[in-house]
């Protein structure tokens, strides 16, 4: 995906990089010329844009026409709203995602339809919507991001849940099994429901529990 994200403090730096390591194209707009300069050495598979995000021509610049994915992270909520907008109504991108530093404000930035978050580690899982096979993928956020509903693949080898049953397996706690899919049937498990190798293990859980659900599951 081509990412584009507008601040470049430690927020902003911890997305690139993050996302930058998935392989995917990242550009950061940066009003602080020393902050710029800083970032192009730390982050050199990075496009550095000195320039104020909330501006057209910073934007053009940054190439916002033809982004996936338009992230503002400033510490401003103010300036992260004017950006996505400017993002969203001007240059049409698809999504826009917005740190927002006080949580009364995010009622205001989902009515102009950006996503709003106020924790850094959803928002570049809200922004990557897919890794690799094998990988937990968050589906959806909920409750302010206490819960997350995740996708784990089971491998072909070497499965250490395989041939078990539902109900043999020592889930973390505040995790649920909601669904499998298995080919093309959706299972609705039960518990002497039996996994298999390449199953697509659907779960509930807490957020903080979501590596350690992994590791059960695919060990």
């Amino acid at each position: 995906m081509y990412i584009i994200i507008n601040g470049g403090g430690k927020v902003g730096s911890f997305l690139a990089n993050k996302l930058s390591s998935k392989e995917h194209d990242v550009v950061i707009i940066e009003r602080n010329e020393k902050i710029c300069e800083q970032l192009s050495v730390s982050l050199p598979d990075v496009m550095i844009i000195s320039g104020d995000g909330c501006d057209v021509s910073s934007q053009e610049d940054a190439g916002t026409s033809h982004a996936d994915v338009f992230a503002s992270v400033t510490g401003d909520d103010d300036d992260n709203l004017v950006a996505c907008e400017l993002a969203k109504v001007t240059f049409n991108v698809p999504r826009t995602v917005a740190r927002v530093n006080n949580p009364k404000n995010e009622k205001i930035f989902h009515k102009m339809g950006i996503e709003a978050i106020s924790s850094t580690t959803i928002i570049s899982r809200l922004i990557e919507e897919e890794t690799t096979i094998g990988d937990v993928i968050t589906l959806y956020i909920l409750k302010r991001g206490h819960l997350v509903l995740v996708e784990v693949e089971l491998p072909h080898e070497k499965c250490k849940v395989c041939h078990k049953q539902v109900a043999e397996l020592k889930l973390p706690e505040d995790c649920v099994i909601t669904s499998i899919v298995r080919g093309d049937k959706v299972i609705i498990p039960r518990g002497d429901t039996v996994l298999e190798a390449g199953d697509s293990i659907i779960a509930l859980t807490n957020i903080e529990k979501e590596k350690e659900l992994k590791e059960v599951l695919t060990g």
